[in-house]
């Protein structure tokens, strides 16, 4: 393990102290989009997010730092950690395991370390240089994506078709139609599924920096590949598919890219 990636265990770890108390205590949050759709935005939220600044301010202060509730600090810097310390949280707040803190690490641009931390589960899915595992009660397990190379066979994910637009959810449901199983309302923990080998696909949209930089590494250590709807790198359209076989992504992208405006 590199010492970044080390270090990107320890603000899991950090998060989860902070979050998991709160965990199914009630809390509902305010509404961040008053007057839409319910987008709610907790103390595990705002106080988790503080706590991994904190140590990084300590740790690296040269380091610049993105993070989803308190925006953003030297955004330009030669190491930016993109943080999300509850990915999630209308499951946060419906008590449902499936909620994450995302850790990534850009150096020169590119998104070089994830983490994407279930802690009530115990698991922090780690990618990087070192390869990708699964730490785990002080266990780590390697990770790897498994073969899928036919649509027809694949398990996929979203986190809500209603997040589409129109042609992107037509394009969505397409794909849908021709896979063999797909999983909805699992946020960014479908992605390290895909690294752990157990779903094949994941599209989405509407996804910010601290949405998606975390998983990059993550599914791309364990042998997978994540781009944009016309199979470019990630980029701020928000836009993402990940898939395990790269077999896949050609498959998608012929429908997918058609929903590109």
């Amino acid at each position: 393990m590199t010492p970044f990636e080390a270090f990107a265990v320890d603000l899991a770890r950090a998060a989860a102290a902070v979050t998991l108390p709160l965990f199914r205590t009630g809390l509902t949050g305010d509404d961040k989009n008053a007057g839409g759709a319910f987008d709610p935005v907790t103390r595990a939220d705002r106080d988790a997010e503080a706590a991994m600044r904190t140590l990084i301010a300590a740790r690296f202060p040269d380091h610049g730092v993105v993070g989803e509730e308190y925006g953003s600090d030297r955004p330009e810097a030669e190491h930016v950690w993109v943080l999300d310390p509850v990915d999630g949280t209308r499951a946060f707040v419906a008590g449902l395991p499936l909620w994450t803190t995302l850790i990534g690490l850009r150096i020169a641009g590119r998104p070089t370390v994830g983490v994407v931390a279930q802690p009530y589960l115990d698991e922090i899915f780690l990618g990087g240089p070192s390869g990708a595992r699964m730490i785990r009660g002080g266990q780590d397990t390697p990770l790897a994506v498994r073969a899928c190379p036919r649509l027809n066979d694949a398990v996929i994910a979203t986190t809500d078709p209603d997040l589409f637009t129109g042609a992107e959810r037509g394009a969505w449901t397409q794909v849908r139609a021709t896979a063999r199983l797909a999983r909805l309302g699992c946020d960014a923990y479908a992605y390290a599924m895909v690294a752990a080998g157990h779903v094949d696909l994941v599209a989405e949209t509407g996804l910010k920096s601290w949405d998606w930089t975390a998983l990059v590494p993550l599914v791309e250590a364990a042998g997978g590949q994540v781009t944009d709807w016309l199979g470019a790198p990630p980029s701020g359209d928000g836009r993402i598919l990940a898939v395990g076989d790269a077999a896949l992504k050609d498959q998608a992208l012929l429908t997918l890219r058609r929903a590109v405006d």
